[in-house]
């Protein structure tokens, strides 16, 4: 997965207030949360692969240009930005002599047109001759009906569809009513087009098809360059100013924010030059490499990421005795061949005091108030604006009031209170249905992320456990992914405008099987191949008694159990999925340069390097350091390691980072000047002579 939504150095008020809680109050009240946040050891990151290994400190995405990411898609072709569209010919505008002469013929045309003999023969048995007249004067005079026959048998209404399309030159639309009768216009300038005007449409003056880029099929892929947005507000802005509903753009998987991604889409009957002209318009948001394709692309449909991250203001550890380049020549190595653990990073469990898994354990509990109540809680760590609307309502359960003082960026707290307000208020305050129904006023992917969180929760807490107790050894009952298996997941149903992390976005399901020793003794298979799963009622779990009984045991505090993982409620029902204990990163790589500026650049962005290349093309003037990614090492006093490398769907880059860096990875850890497993990093030293 594009990893990290957890921006180093943000601001708070950068925040939205989307996913809350975590620490427990004591005697298990909802209360003022006097800490400084989760930390990694509350989700179950606990383990090192490489503990002997010396880290470093440093500081990630202080710019947004520091973290580059790179879609793979599923031939292996990192996701370039290789063009920056096309230049449109100004379209000529007719002269009012000219339209006037298209209307007059466009209605002799409709006037002279008579109904296919045979074609009528059909509509007159389906429809009656009033409705039929009347359908006809819809078609010349731009009406609008409904018949008064219903059609109550489905395929009668689809046969009926299809001969009003025919026989009228696809020039009426239908709608069917509640009540089986049909709603009938002609159809306006916005209206859905048949495939072969569409074709037209798409030509220019001399015929060309689509300003070249071949002929039309039913989707257009392109890729799109974002700069500090995330996925779906590049999404939701294309939409907007396209005026369509968001669901119509399509996407292997999503991106981070604080970032510069590029990463491949795909949109449906929408024309070329619409998207191409964006360009003239959208900040931060740059779209080209357009292709047709007969397929459209699906959440999953991509190998992974590239990301080139630049780490700032390097230091070692005060009891460190090696360089710099002696320490990263080790863990980048350490790296390759082992990997690291492939936990769920601190980002799926939010950066507030409380941890979306603990929200999410409470709807799994159907504990509808207690989720409510540890959304809205006081608590150190949210946004400073909400703190005001967090205190009326913990003071006087008054949601209208709360209302007034919640920033509209806080969704999950808007939709709770605003659906409270217009509910009854008993003698003992709101009923339970009360607040379901304000969980349910949530959005459904913020909801959905909770309970997801906590999967992701139980799962970092196994693997933690499986680690430390057998190490990086084959056991028996161990996890395999069975190959060439895989079937579509239809008990964790995505919707197409929800927007989950990429890897609660897996268009696939797999089945797994236990190892036997014999599978273990004929060393097909490697530690490599182990995976876990997230609890849900459509995995299999290790045969391995002992690590079955952890899943029971952590659970089982939490008041559940990890073979009843099915709810009343549809999404809080849980198939499960497996994921592998260990991710190793390809294609590692990494540099050490120096630099004096904390704004100097020190990589280079695909908008930047297409822009440089293509100005020294043409023979204008360019920039030298900025043709291609890495920017060249121009000394300073502070140092930096640049760091490149690929990983597969759905994994954190702040994990690899984690196993490399020996750091906390929480919001209060930065990466920087935070407490390590059994190291002191807060006396620093200078670094040594490489």
């Amino acid at each position: 997965m594009s990893d990290s939504n957890t921006a180093i150095k943000r601001n708070l008020d950068e925040e939205a207030c989307l996913e809350t809680d975590s620490k427990r109050p004591k005697n298990d009240e909802v209360a003022i949360i006097e800490d400084d946040g989760i930390h990694e050891e509350d989700v179950g990151i606990t383990h090192f692969l490489s503990s002997e290994i010396p880290g470093f400190s440093g500081q990630i995405k202080q710019r947004f240009t520091d973290f580059l990411v790179n879609e793979i898609d599923n031939e292996g072709n990192v996701v370039h930005l290789t063009d920056k569209g096309f230049k449109m010919p100004k379209k000529q505008k007719p002269s009012k002599e000219e339209k006037t002469a298209k209307n007059d013929d466009e209605e002799k045309r409709r006037q002279d047109f008579k109904i296919d003999a045979e074609m009528k023969k059909e509509l007159l048995g389906l429809l009656s001759e009033a409705d039929l007249e009347k359908i006809e004067n819809v078609y010349y005079n731009a009406q609008r009906m409904e018949t008064s026959k219903s059609i109550e048998e489905k395929s009668e209404r689809a046969k009926l569809h299809q001969l009003l399309r025919t026989a009228f030159n696809n020039e009426l639309e239908s709608v069917t009513t509640e009540r089986n009768t049909f709603k009938i216009a002609r159809r306006g300038k916005n209206s859905r087009v048949s495939r072969e005007d569409w074709v037209e449409q798409n030509k220019d003056a001399n015929g060309v098809e689509n300003w070249g880029y071949g002929p039309t099929k039913d989707f257009l892929h392109f890729t799109l360059y974002k700069e500090n947005k995330d996925t779906m507000d590049a999404v939701n802005t294309l939409t907007k100013f396209l005026r369509m509903p968001s669901r119509v753009i399509r996407f292997a998987g999503t991106k981070d924010r604080r970032a510069v991604t590029c990463q491949r889409l795909c949109v449906s009957r929408v024309g070329v030059d619409r998207i191409n002209a964006l360009n003239r318009t959208l900040r931060g948001i740059v779209m080209g490499g357009f292709k047709f394709e007969d397929k459209s692309l699906n959440l999953g449909d991509l190998k992974g990421n590239e990301f080139v991250i630049v780490i700032r203001d390097v230091k070692l550890n005060a009891n460190t005795q090696e360089s710099l380049k002696s320490i990263l020549e080790k863990g980048t190595a350490s790296l390759a061949k082992n990997g690291f653990v492939n936990y769920f990073g601190m980002q799926r469990f939010g950066t507030f005091s409380i941890s979306t898994h603990t929200v999410g354990k409470e709807l799994l509990l159907e504990n509808w108030e207690k989720a409510c109540e540890l959304i809205l809680s006081d608590q150190v760590n949210v946004l400073p604006k909400s703190k005001e609307g967090r205190k009326v309502w913990a003071k006087t359960k008054d949601p209208a009031l709360a209302l007034k003082s919640m920033p509209r960026q806080c969704v999950a707290e808007n939709a709770i209170l605003h659906s409270l307000s217009a509910q009854r208020k008993g003698e003992n305050g709101y009923s339970s249905n009360a607040y379901y129904a304000a969980v349910m006023k949530i959005p459904r992917n913020l909801r959905t992320m909770y309970v997801h969180a906590y999967q992701s929760f139980v799962w970092n807490y196994v693997t933690s456990k499986r680690i430390e107790l057998f190490g990086m050894k084959l056991m028996e009952g161990d996890l395999v992914i069975i190959e060439n298996d895989t079937v579509d997941n239809k008990n964790e149903e995505v919707g197409e405008e929800d927007d989950f992390d990429e890897d609660l976005r897996d268009a696939k399901f797999v089945r797994a099987r236990p190892l036997t020793k014999e599978d273990i003794d004929s060393g097909k298979y490697s530690v490599d191949d182990v995976v876990l799963p997230t609890p849900g009622f459509d995995v299999i779990y290790p045969s391995n008694e002992i690590i079955k009984q952890i899943y029971i045991d952590i659970m089982a505090k939490d008041g559940m159990d990890p073979f009843n993982m099915k709810r009343k409620v549809r999404e809080f029902s849980l198939a499960g999925s497996y994921r592998n204990i260990l991710q190793k990163p390809q294609g590692l790589e990494y540099k050490i340069t120096k630099y004096t500026s904390p704004t100097q650049q020190l990589v280079n962005t695909d908008f930047e390097i297409l822009n440089n290349k293509v100005a020294k093309e043409n023979c204008q003037k360019f920039f030298k350091d900025k043709l291609e990614r890495y920017v060249p090492d121009k000394g300073g006093e502070n140092t930096a390691v640049i760091l490149k490398f690929q990983l597969g769907v759905s994994s954190y880059a702040t994990m690899a980072l984690r196993e490399l860096m020996k750091l906390e990875t929480s919001r209060r850890g930065d990466m920087c000047d935070v407490r390590v497993q059994n190291i002191q990093i807060n006396d620093k030293v200078p670094l040594k002579d490489e």
